[in-house]
């Protein structure tokens, strides 16, 4: 070797070596130069999750109030299961929509929906509700699974800047999001119950200031999701989206569906992502109308609801701080299963002796609201730290899964006993964590 090699030999070594230094420096020093990049991707963690509060806390109030209010020919409940189903079919294409629209725009498209939704909901009739409810799922299908893409991007690019453990910050992340997300039971029902206070069910029904106020939230949350950072390699407009849609073959829209099948880890999940649907729909029809209602009236669900979104709320925050890796994740949904396993049980025994004006139905709702914390919280970071390759097509079949349970419960529930419904909610919740468990027992492969 000449010295002239040598020299260039070392010269190039040292040029690596510089390139590295100012990334450990960083770490250390806390430089400015990777500080401001840290916050924003916070920033926009804060931001997200603000937005949905306004949108949802609308939402989730409405949706709580469906099967009560908009009774007639169970027009409140079938058009939760038409949305719901629609929500199922359109997830089954949802990831290639968010991949071409980015998740900043899927985000902000989906927020309409619910918008339509809220204000079908000032004429309830089945030529306003149900065309609402089919677009609702749409829009849903694409919002929740920017959600997940855009908050798991913002985790791992936050422990990259940060040289953190990706699952820490995937924890943390999810854990702010829905623990304010679970606020919008306190919020909405909150509101719900001051301005329905008083009112029998026909005064219910010809109201129109609470829907009214929460049109106005849905706005501004749709306002605050302009503000995000665009987080894609390429956030395409509403023509460049037409385009990819009208030049999909059959064949890539089929490859999106069934590509996240063929991983074995996913099959194991599935039946985890199939009960969190039922139980979140499990409150909001059954508990509501059979336990909540008998024992506090109509305008005692807002109440009762706001104390599940709380305790929802509380314990996002809490698992998510202890979120830093697959047995976390695993030990912390083994206990919220536990929580809904007691509380299942309670109904099943003592449901006929509730009286009016009893508080068990409130424990039972505070109970409820800690294992939906759970799941929503550890699932989310599953599938971010899983799924890193393909976040959209993971996030899709969650809310394939999810929605698809929902709707049955909504379309089976007029015709099933509340202890039937409880008893079967109780297997399936067993059922769901056999295959979980034994991914956990996999983790090496994880």
């Amino acid at each position: 070797m000449t010295v002239g090699e040598i020299v260039e030999s070392v010269g190039m070594d040292l040029s690596d070596r510089n390139e590295a230094l100012p990334l450990v420096a960083s770490s250390k020093s806390g430089s400015d130069s990777n500080e401001p990049q840290e916050k924003n991707h916070a920033k926009d963690v804060h931001i997200l999750s603000f937005g949905f509060l306004f949108v949802f806390s609308a939402y989730s109030a409405a949706q709580n109030l469906e099967s009560t209010v908009n009774d007639d020919n169970d027009l409140g409940t079938i058009s939760l299961g038409v949305l719901y189903l629609s929500f199922t079919l359109f997830s089954l294409i949802a990831s290639p929509m968010v991949k071409s629209l980015g998740s900043k725009n899927a985000l902000i498209l989906g927020s309409t929906g619910y918008w339509l939704f809220i204000a079908a909901n000032l004429k309830p009739y089945w030529y306003t509700m149900i065309p609402a409810s089919l677009f609702l799922g749409y829009a849903a299908s694409i919002i929740w699974v920017g959600q997940g893409t855009y908050l798991s991007s913002a985790a791992r690019s936050h422990a990259k800047d940060g040289l953190l453990p990706e699952g820490k910050a995937l924890g943390k992340f999810n854990g702010e999001f829905w623990g304010i997300f679970a606020s919008t039971q306190v919020v909405g029902n909150l509101v719900s119950l001051a301005l329905l206070r008083g009112n029998d069910k026909e005064g219910i029904k010809g109201t129109t200031l609470l829907f009214s106020v929460f049109l106005g939230s849905m706005t501004l949350g749709t306002a605050l999701l302009c503000f995000l950072q665009k987080r894609d390699e390429r956030e395409a407009s509403l023509s460049e989206f037409s385009a990819v849609v009208e030049n999909s073959t059959i064949r890539v829209l089929l490859q999106s569906i069934i590509s996240p099948l063929r991983d074995w880890r996913m099959l194991l999940i599935i039946p985890l992502f199939v009960y969190s649907g039922l139980q979140q729909a499990y409150v909001w029809s059954e508990l509501t109308k059979h336990v909540i209602t008998p024992a506090f009236g109509v305008s005692g669900v807002g109440g009762a609801m706001a104390i599940y979104g709380a305790f929802d709320a509380v314990c996002s925050f809490i698992a998510g701080r202890f979120t830093s890796g697959i047995p976390s994740i695993a030990f912390t949904i083994c206990g919220g299963s536990l929580v809904q396993f007691a509380a299942l049980l309670w109904l099943l025994l003592k449901h006929s002796g509730i009286d009016r004006g009893t508080l068990y139905p409130l424990l039972v709702a505070a109970g409820w609201g800690v294992g939906d914390g759970v799941f929503n919280t550890q699932l989310s970071s599953l599938l971010g730290l899983i799924f890193r390759d393909n976040t959209e097509g993971a996030f899709a079949q969650l809310k394939v899964w999810q929605s698809a349970s929902t709707s049955v419960v909504f379309f089976v529930s007029p015709h099933i006993s509340f202890p039937g419904m409880s008893l079967m909610l109780l297997i399936c919740l067993l059922l769901s964590l056999l295959p979980f468990l034994f991914l956990v027992n996999r983790n090496d492969h994880v």
